[in-house]
Protein backbone atom coordinates (compact mmCIF):
# COMPACT_ATOMS: atom_id res chain seq x y z
CA UNK A 1 0.00 0.00 0.00
CA UNK A 2 1.32 3.37 -1.06
CA UNK A 3 0.55 6.64 1.18
CA UNK A 4 -1.15 8.01 -2.13
CA UNK A 5 -3.37 4.93 -1.88
CA UNK A 6 -4.42 5.11 2.03
CA UNK A 7 -5.26 8.81 2.16
CA UNK A 8 -7.34 9.06 -0.38
CA UNK A 9 -10.60 11.13 -1.16
CA UNK A 10 -12.83 9.07 1.03
CA UNK A 11 -10.35 8.54 3.40
CA UNK A 12 -9.92 12.39 4.00
CA UNK A 13 -14.10 12.44 3.87
CA UNK A 14 -14.06 10.09 7.27
CA UNK A 15 -10.87 11.92 8.76
CA UNK A 16 -12.33 14.80 10.82
CA UNK A 17 -14.20 13.37 13.97
CA UNK A 18 -15.31 16.75 15.92
CA UNK A 19 -15.40 16.27 19.25
CA UNK A 20 -14.15 13.08 19.03
CA UNK A 21 -10.97 10.72 19.47
CA UNK A 22 -8.06 12.96 18.17
CA UNK A 23 -10.04 15.77 17.74
CA UNK A 24 -11.84 15.85 21.24
CA UNK A 25 -10.86 18.92 23.46
CA UNK A 26 -8.94 16.68 25.56
CA UNK A 27 -6.47 15.70 23.43
CA UNK A 28 -6.10 18.91 20.98
CA UNK A 29 -6.28 21.57 23.54
CA UNK A 30 -2.85 20.01 25.34
CA UNK A 31 -1.25 19.49 21.64
CA UNK A 32 -1.75 23.17 20.61
CA UNK A 33 -0.76 24.85 23.66
CA UNK A 34 2.48 23.03 23.70
CA UNK A 35 3.32 24.10 20.31
CA UNK A 36 2.09 27.71 20.55
CA UNK A 37 4.37 27.74 23.20
CA UNK A 38 7.69 26.33 21.77
CA UNK A 39 6.63 28.22 18.63
CA UNK A 40 7.24 31.52 20.53
CA UNK A 41 6.46 34.68 18.06
CA UNK A 42 7.94 32.24 15.39
CA UNK A 43 6.20 30.36 12.54
CA UNK A 44 5.51 26.71 12.55
CA UNK A 45 5.88 24.20 9.78
CA UNK A 46 3.88 21.44 10.35
CA UNK A 47 4.78 18.17 8.27
CA UNK A 48 2.18 15.89 7.06
CA UNK A 49 -0.61 19.02 8.13
CA UNK A 50 -3.60 16.71 6.65
CA UNK A 51 -6.70 18.14 7.22
CA UNK A 52 -5.84 21.00 9.53
CA UNK A 53 -6.98 18.87 13.01
CA UNK A 54 -3.59 20.85 14.72
CA UNK A 55 -2.81 23.80 12.36
CA UNK A 56 -6.29 25.39 12.11
CA UNK A 57 -6.60 26.06 16.13
CA UNK A 58 -2.35 26.97 16.33
CA UNK A 59 -3.45 29.47 13.66
CA UNK A 60 -6.27 30.27 15.49
CA UNK A 61 -3.87 31.36 18.74
CA UNK A 62 -1.94 33.56 16.36
CA UNK A 63 1.14 31.10 15.40
CA UNK A 64 1.43 31.67 11.16
CA UNK A 65 1.82 28.07 10.61
CA UNK A 66 2.67 26.48 6.66
CA UNK A 67 1.60 22.94 5.92
CA UNK A 68 3.39 20.03 4.13
CA UNK A 69 1.70 16.98 2.77
CA UNK A 70 1.08 14.88 0.28
CA UNK A 71 -2.04 14.30 -0.24
CA UNK A 72 -4.74 16.42 -2.23
CA UNK A 73 -7.86 14.85 -1.17
CA UNK A 74 -6.61 16.18 2.50
CA UNK A 75 -5.76 19.41 1.64
CA UNK A 76 -9.45 19.66 -0.19
CA UNK A 77 -10.54 18.68 3.32
CA UNK A 78 -8.43 21.69 4.90
CA UNK A 79 -9.30 24.41 2.56
CA UNK A 80 -13.02 23.93 3.63
CA UNK A 81 -11.61 25.65 6.88
CA UNK A 82 -9.17 28.12 5.76
CA UNK A 83 -7.64 29.26 2.48
CA UNK A 84 -4.14 29.32 1.29
CA UNK A 85 -3.36 32.69 2.60
CA UNK A 86 -4.62 31.77 6.20
CA UNK A 87 -2.48 28.32 6.11
CA UNK A 88 -0.44 28.03 2.92
CA UNK A 89 0.68 23.85 1.97
CA UNK A 90 3.47 22.85 -0.57
CA UNK A 91 2.14 19.49 -2.00
CA UNK A 92 4.60 16.67 -1.59
CA UNK A 93 6.51 14.20 0.76
CA UNK A 94 7.37 15.09 4.52
CA UNK A 95 11.30 13.77 4.28
CA UNK A 96 11.89 16.20 0.88
CA UNK A 97 9.38 18.87 0.03
CA UNK A 98 10.57 22.47 0.79
CA UNK A 99 8.49 25.59 1.95
CA UNK A 100 9.59 28.49 1.66
CA UNK A 101 11.21 30.96 4.47
CA UNK A 102 12.53 30.03 7.98
CA UNK A 103 10.93 28.53 11.27
CA UNK A 104 11.20 28.25 14.60
CA UNK A 105 9.25 25.04 14.97
CA UNK A 106 8.81 22.09 12.89
CA UNK A 107 6.11 19.63 14.26
CA UNK A 108 5.22 16.12 13.00
CA UNK A 109 2.21 14.70 14.94
CA UNK A 110 0.37 11.66 15.73
CA UNK A 111 2.52 8.72 15.11
CA UNK A 112 3.18 10.39 11.33
CA UNK A 113 6.74 9.60 10.97
CA UNK A 114 6.02 6.24 11.28
CA UNK A 115 4.31 6.46 7.57
CA UNK A 116 7.67 6.56 6.13
CA UNK A 117 8.73 2.98 5.85
CA UNK A 118 12.25 2.90 5.65
CA UNK A 119 14.91 3.75 8.29
CA UNK A 120 16.50 6.47 5.46
CA UNK A 121 13.54 8.05 4.69
CA UNK A 122 13.06 8.75 8.22
CA UNK A 123 16.74 10.04 8.62
CA UNK A 124 15.57 12.46 5.69
CA UNK A 125 12.65 13.65 7.22
CA UNK A 126 14.99 14.77 10.09
CA UNK A 127 17.31 16.56 8.02
CA UNK A 128 14.51 18.24 6.09
CA UNK A 129 13.26 19.58 9.60
CA UNK A 130 16.54 20.80 10.31
CA UNK A 131 16.90 22.39 6.40
CA UNK A 132 14.07 24.54 7.43
CA UNK A 133 14.77 25.76 11.18
CA UNK A 134 17.07 28.36 11.71
CA UNK A 135 19.25 28.62 14.54
CA UNK A 136 18.11 26.80 18.13
CA UNK A 137 14.78 25.85 16.32
CA UNK A 138 12.84 22.86 17.52
CA UNK A 139 11.72 20.01 15.51
CA UNK A 140 8.68 18.13 17.86
CA UNK A 141 7.21 14.43 17.61
CA UNK A 142 4.51 12.47 18.73
CA UNK A 143 4.84 8.57 18.51
CA UNK A 144 3.88 5.62 20.03
CA UNK A 145 6.15 3.20 21.73
CA UNK A 146 6.18 -0.34 20.24
CA UNK A 147 4.48 -2.72 22.34
CA UNK A 148 6.60 -5.72 21.33
CA UNK A 149 6.40 -6.83 24.58
CA UNK A 150 2.97 -7.74 24.10
CA UNK A 151 4.03 -10.49 21.53
CA UNK A 152 4.44 -14.05 23.06
CA UNK A 153 6.61 -16.20 20.95
CA UNK A 154 5.13 -17.13 17.57
CA UNK A 155 2.58 -14.66 17.50
CA UNK A 156 2.32 -11.52 15.60
CA UNK A 157 -0.82 -9.56 16.23
CA UNK A 158 -2.12 -7.53 19.29
CA UNK A 159 -5.64 -5.82 19.97
CA UNK A 160 -4.26 -2.38 21.03
CA UNK A 161 -8.04 -1.34 21.61
CA UNK A 162 -11.60 -2.82 21.75
CA UNK A 163 -15.32 -1.21 22.04
CA UNK A 164 -18.29 -1.95 20.86
CA UNK A 165 -18.42 -1.43 17.27
CA UNK A 166 -14.59 -0.79 16.63
CA UNK A 167 -11.75 -3.14 17.16
CA UNK A 168 -7.77 -1.88 16.52
CA UNK A 169 -5.32 -4.47 15.92
CA UNK A 170 -1.37 -4.66 14.72
CA UNK A 171 0.10 -7.25 12.68
CA UNK A 172 4.24 -7.08 13.11
CA UNK A 173 7.40 -7.98 10.80
CA UNK A 174 9.56 -7.60 13.67
CA UNK A 175 12.37 -8.48 11.17
CA UNK A 176 11.76 -4.94 9.02
CA UNK A 177 10.33 -3.14 12.09
CA UNK A 178 7.03 -2.71 10.10
CA UNK A 179 3.27 -2.89 11.40
CA UNK A 180 -0.05 -2.66 9.76
CA UNK A 181 -2.36 -1.22 11.77
CA UNK A 182 -5.90 -2.51 11.31
CA UNK A 183 -8.93 -1.00 11.84
CA UNK A 184 -12.43 -2.89 11.97
CA UNK A 185 -15.45 -0.86 12.35
CA UNK A 186 -18.70 -2.27 11.99
CA UNK A 187 -22.68 -2.30 13.67
CA UNK A 188 -25.19 -4.43 14.18
CA UNK A 189 -25.36 -5.96 10.80
CA UNK A 190 -23.25 -8.87 9.26
CA UNK A 191 -20.44 -6.74 7.18
CA UNK A 192 -17.61 -4.97 8.67
CA UNK A 193 -14.99 -1.77 7.20
CA UNK A 194 -11.60 -2.17 7.25
CA UNK A 195 -9.21 0.70 6.92
CA UNK A 196 -5.00 -0.67 7.02
CA UNK A 197 -2.30 1.62 7.14
CA UNK A 198 1.44 0.39 7.21
CA UNK A 199 4.04 2.13 9.22
CA UNK A 200 7.51 1.42 10.57
CA UNK A 201 8.03 1.76 14.02
CA UNK A 202 10.96 3.36 15.69
CA UNK A 203 12.25 2.94 19.25
CA UNK A 204 12.41 6.23 21.36
CA UNK A 205 16.56 5.24 21.40
CA UNK A 206 16.63 5.07 17.61
CA UNK A 207 14.82 8.54 16.87
CA UNK A 208 17.47 9.97 18.85
CA UNK A 209 20.32 8.44 16.91
CA UNK A 210 18.13 9.83 13.98
CA UNK A 211 18.04 13.30 15.58
CA UNK A 212 21.98 13.27 16.57
CA UNK A 213 22.43 12.86 12.23
CA UNK A 214 20.73 15.74 11.47
CA UNK A 215 22.42 17.81 14.11
CA UNK A 216 19.82 17.99 16.86
CA UNK A 217 20.04 17.08 20.52
CA UNK A 218 17.29 15.94 22.66
CA UNK A 219 16.06 19.21 24.76
CA UNK A 220 12.78 17.12 26.73
CA UNK A 221 10.90 13.81 26.16
CA UNK A 222 7.46 13.68 28.17
CA UNK A 223 4.29 10.85 27.97
CA UNK A 224 1.76 13.20 26.91
CA UNK A 225 1.46 16.69 25.63
CA UNK A 226 0.65 17.93 29.06
CA UNK A 227 4.39 17.21 30.42
CA UNK A 228 3.43 13.75 32.10
CA UNK A 229 6.78 11.92 32.78
CA UNK A 230 8.29 9.38 30.60
CA UNK A 231 8.78 6.11 31.54
CA UNK A 232 9.43 2.42 30.58
CA UNK A 233 5.25 2.03 30.74
CA UNK A 234 4.32 5.23 28.88
CA UNK A 235 2.86 3.67 25.70
CA UNK A 236 3.41 7.11 23.54
CA UNK A 237 6.27 10.08 24.02
CA UNK A 238 6.45 13.69 22.59
CA UNK A 239 9.98 14.39 21.85
CA UNK A 240 11.57 17.60 21.29
CA UNK A 241 14.47 17.97 19.53
CA UNK A 242 16.69 21.37 19.22
CA UNK A 243 19.88 22.76 17.05
CA UNK A 244 22.68 24.34 18.55
CA UNK A 245 22.22 28.24 18.87
CA UNK A 246 25.10 28.80 16.73
CA UNK A 247 25.08 26.65 13.81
Amino acid sequence: MRQEEIWDADTARRYDTPGRGMFAPEVLEPTVERLAELAGDGRALEFAIGTGRVAVPLAERGVPVTGIELSPPMIDRLRTKVDEATIPVVVGDMATAVAPGRYTLVYLVFNTISNLLTQAEQVACFRNAARHLGPGGRFVIELWVPELRKLPPGQQATVWHSEPGYIGLDTYDVLRQHVVSHHFRFDDGRQAQLFRSPHRYIWPAELDLMAQLAGFALESRHADWAGAGFTAESRSHVSVYRLPPDR
